[in-house]
């Protein structure tokens, strides 16, 4: 049976204005106000109490062909076919309503089961050359009719196959450059220290660089529908910074990384399924600087500049089962992580697994929750594990991190274009040697999403982390004490779209991490500013 023509979301209420004023008692409210707190009703899909109030507002004397045009489709979603249809027709004589109510009277045709009717209302839709995407949607109703009666013109064949061709194959497209300023480059400490690491040695004085750097990303996906709902895809990465002065080059980094898969799509009513495949082979480049001053590491005379160089491939899959208001999903990933070869010092050579599996409840349309449970493990096949003085000896069995996580994360719709949200998280490290790395990860963390309008979009988000190490020592010196550390993370993006596939983007980041591990602790401000392209 082929799928019944739908409504776009976005013609629910076509030209309703968003209104954020309370309700007040019947006796204190204009026509206006009566017809601003229908449309929020309707939003709510309380279809019935905003048809009341629709009523209140034209026995208050509102009388235009916009409320005529709500109720009809307040009628259309509560059932009432015939008063939908008186309601509707009144719209058409407003001119730029008036493609909009035929092609919601074809709807409310198709309900009632008249083809006949239903037909002659789309053609009417699909005839007109004002909208577009609504000529669009009338065509892709009129071929699901005529499938059904089995009697299809040639008019919607010729489209229909159009359309089919055209799908066939997608790019998605997106780039960005961008200007910034780091105050940190090398994400040194501020204050001078004494590395206790290292007891005979002087003073450290660590030297803070800031400067002027380039931000660019690029991401390109092709996907071919080979079949109804499965189709093949490959896919490129692009992400890297560049520092303008010479004297800042070891902080330059980048990353390539391409893949290949398949993803499976299929809706049925409220269910959609979604499975996505991959293999995934990945370059990084950056360069093992002193965080001190940001200068190369000599270590028995040998330039160790490489060592976090890695290629990184592997298979993953991601799986997502979503009805109305339930989601379940799975991630799980398998890696290889092969770092540059080292003469002097271990590698950081490992085996990489994933399994993440969550669960998602959606209260209402404006709200959610949404329970993560995870767990990796980082197997290395060159690092010898530490010892629970500290110390890391060569005969000792490598390094086994695995890591378990749970996350509870809550988001709530304020308005129809401001919603925020919020998570905490704890995982745990386990060193499966003899613990000496074992620590638990407490996480708190919010993001906030406001659209002011059609072209400006903001972001904030923030995560504040506290560690709790119970083997760790400072510096790896039992003499210093615990290891203690905390994290802090705050970005805002702005974003004003210039055209439809051209947008600026400015940026705030920010970051400090706090121990008595001095060697790890530093504060760092980014700004940024670039334009972005994505189709």
């Amino acid at each position: 049976m082929p799928s019944k023509p739908y409504l776009p979301i976005w013609l629910v209420l076509l030209a309703a204005i968003t209104s954020l004023a309370p309700a007040h008692k019947a006796n204190a409210m204009t026509a206006e106000q009566y017809f601003a707190d229908g449309n929020r009703l309707f939003r709510d899909d309380l279809y019935w109490a905003a048809l009341l109030r629709y009523r209140q507002a034209a026995d208050e004397g509102l009388s235009s062909p916009l409320l005529d045009y709500n109720m009809g489709i307040a009628h259309y979603r509560a059932g009432q076919h015939i008063r939908a249809r008186e309601s509707l027709a009144k719209a058409i004589t407003e001119p730029s309503l008036r493609v909009a109510a035929h092609y919601n009277l074809g709807l409310n045709a198709y309900e009632q089961g008249d083809l006949d009717e239903a037909l002659q209302w789309f053609r009417l839709a699909r005839d007109q050359n004002t909208n577009a995407r609504l000529r669009r949607f009338a065509i892709i109703a009129i071929s699901r009719i005529r499938d059904e009666q089995a009697k299809p013109d040639e008019f919607e064949v010729r489209v229909a196959e159009r359309e089919k061709k055209r799908d066939f194959a997608k790019l998605h497209l997106r780039a960005r450059v961008s200007f910034g300023n780091d105050d940190n480059v090398f994400r040194s400490p501020d204050q001078p220290y004494i590395d206790f690491s290292s007891p005979t040695a002087p003073l450290v004085t660590p030297d803070v660089k800031s400067g002027a750097y380039m931000p660019v990303s690029l991401s390109a996906k092709y996907l071919i529908n080979s079949r109804k709902f499965e189709g093949f895809y490959v896919a490129y990465k692009l992400s890297g910074r560049y520092y303008q002065d010479k004297d800042l080059d070891n902080a330059n980094e980048f990353q390539h990384e391409a893949s290949f898969g398949s993803e499976y799509r299929r809706t049925d009513g409220d269910r959609k399924r979604v499975v996505q495949s991959a293999f995934t082979v990945s370059q990084h480049d950056e360069t093992y600087y002193d965080p001190d001053d940001g200068g190369n590491r000599i270590i028995n005379g040998v330039s160790v500049d490489d060592r976090l160089n890695y290629l990184r491939y592997g298979p993953q899959l991601s799986l997502r089962q979503s009805y109305k208001n339930l989601t379940i999903g799975a991630k799980m990933k398998g890696q290889l992580w092969n770092y540059a070869e080292q003469l002097v010092v271990s590698e950081y050579d490992h085996e990489y697994f994933l399994l993440n599996l969550y669960g998602q409840y959606k209260f209402g349309p404006t709200s959610l929750l949404r329970l993560t449970a995870e767990g990796y493990s980082r197997r290395f096949s060159d690092r010898p594990a530490f010892d629970l003085d500290g110390q890391q000896r060569a005969a000792n069995p490598t390094i086994r991190y695995d890591y378990y996580s749970l996350e509870l994360t809550a988001r709530q719709r304020i308005l129809d274009n401001m919603w925020f949200g919020f998570d905490i998280k704890r995982t745990e490290r386990i060193d499966q040697y003899v613990g000496y790395n074992n620590y638990t990860r407490d996480s708190v963390g919010f993001e906030f999403h406001w659209t002011p309008s059609r072209r400006f979009d903001m972001e904030a988000s923030g995560v504040y982390q506290l560690y709790d190490y119970p083997n760790a020592f400072a510096f790896h010196e039992p003499a210093v004490g615990r290891k203690t550390q905390e994290s802090a993370r705050a970005r805002f993006i702005g974003t004003y779209k210039m055209t439809r596939h051209l947008s600026i983007v400015g940026e705030l980041n920010y970051r400090e991490t706090v121990s008595n591990d001095a060697r790890i602790q530093y504060e760092r401000n980014q700004f940024i500013l670039g334009v972005r392209w994505e189709q």
